[in-house]
């Protein structure tokens, strides 16, 4: 009977080393098979974000075109001006010095009114 027993415990302890080896088992798989969900996510979310990149890039040069000419007639027109501004201030350059150098040398002398 005692060797029965034995048999019987040897038995029990024999399924469970092969239990504890199928747990250990579906375990690494688990594992395994998570990180290989998170490297495939991480490659969509890449290739995603290089599809959303490209299609950026496309949307910017096509835009970007219209920005060049209205930015090339901005800087004609700040240009035009500049040299107006340029043609005034030559033209009534001296005179506006002259006006500066009188108002400054020119003392007029004047009693401050005093109100009590």
């Amino acid at each position: 009977m005692a060797a029965q027993n034995s048999a019987g415990i040897q038995t029990l302890l024999d399924a469970e080393r092969e239990a504890q080896k199928i747990v250990q088992k579906a375990r690494e798989y688990r594992t395994k098979r998570v990180k290989d969900a998170r490297s495939e996510a991480q490659k969509e979310i890449e290739d995603y974000r290089k599809q959303k990149e490209d299609e950026f890039q496309s949307f910017e040069k096509e835009h970007t075109s219209g920005n060049k000419a209205a930015e090339e007639q901005a800087d004609k027109d700040t240009q035009k001006q500049l040299d107006e501004i340029k043609a005034i201030g030559e033209k009534t350059g001296p005179k506006v010095v002259q006006d500066l150098i009188k108002a400054v040398m020119t003392v007029q002398p004047k009693v401050p009114d005093r109100k009590v």
